[in-house]
């Protein structure tokens, strides 16, 4: 029939959140145009938990963290909507990225999830290479076609029952606030890597907790050019391969306790 359009497609904004104030607080200043915000918090003690439950935009939800695809699988439920936009707390999404994510979502032909680009920060100073000019992510797609996979715990892995896309605008990264902010998540990644690593039935070798770092290093400060990011450049580098080095670390202690819980319950 003439004069008929097809329905505004509704979207749902979801973030999961431990102590990002600094962060959060432009991550949802650029979602505001969703139709919905949805925060899983896990128990913030600097006031993030407090900031977004006195946001009127927001849904918050307080749920215990366990690893990464767990919590973005649990956030996922919560969303009303099919269409949902996925960010970390510390990514923004720009008024033009904004325009192209509504009219790709009101397409008819629209894919069923897409990639996105990211632009990475060093504070408030773009990092333009150390190996993350190729980065990219799914951030938007049907709740209906897609799901996290449970085998891997960290960097979650999106599973889609359709086609993809890519947007050609780029998504906001402020990966870093300061050294020590940075370095803690290098840990933890590498520690939750480690438990990955672990029930997967890896096994610690000496040689290799000391090339792959090396080799992360040498491979984004040189190949990929993080020699040309300048000092940030060579931070970045070196925390990122901290990181690798403290997953070796993680499932040599994860052996040993392992090792140690078997001899004492051996008759």
């Amino acid at each position: 029939m003439a004069g008929l359009r097809t329905p505004k497609q509704k979207l749902s904004a979801l973030i999961i959140t431990y102590n990002e104030i600094g962060y959060i607080e432009k991550c949802i200043d650029s979602v505001s145009f969703t139709d919905e915000i949805v925060v899983v918090d896990s128990y913030s003690t600097d006031g993030t938990y407090e900031y977004l439950l006195s946001h009127p935009k927001v849904r918050v939800i307080q749920n215990p963290f366990k690893n990464f695809t767990a919590q973005k699988s649990f956030a996922l439920k919560q969303s009303s909507n099919d269409w949902v936009l996925f960010l970390d707390a510390d990514e923004v999404v720009t008024k033009s990225l904004q325009t192209e994510i509504i009219e790709t979502i009101n397409k008819e032909n629209a894919d069923e999830a897409y990639w996105f680009y990211r632009q990475f920060m060093f504070q408030n100073e773009r990092l333009n290479f150390s190996g993350w000019q190729t980065d990219k992510n799914y951030r938007l797609f049907r709740k209906s076609k897609a799901h996290f996979t449970d085998k891997k715990i960290v960097h979650e892995t999106l599973v889609v029952d359709g086609t993809s896309g890519i947007l050609q605008e780029k998504l906001i990264h402020y990966c870093y606030k300061d050294y020590q902010d940075y370095k803690g998540k290098m840990l933890k990644y590498g520690q939750l890597k480690a438990k990955e690593d672990f029930y997967r039935e890896k096994h610690f070798n000496y040689l290799l907790m000391i090339i792959k770092p090396a080799w992360k290093f040498f491979n984004h400060y040189i190949l990929r050019l993080g020699i040309l990011d300048g000092k940030k450049g060579w931070t970045i580098c070196y925390l990122n391969a901290l990181g690798v080095l403290e997953r070796f670390r993680e499932l040599k202690r994860l052996e040993k306790k392992n090792q140690l819980a078997y001899y004492l319950v051996m008759p």
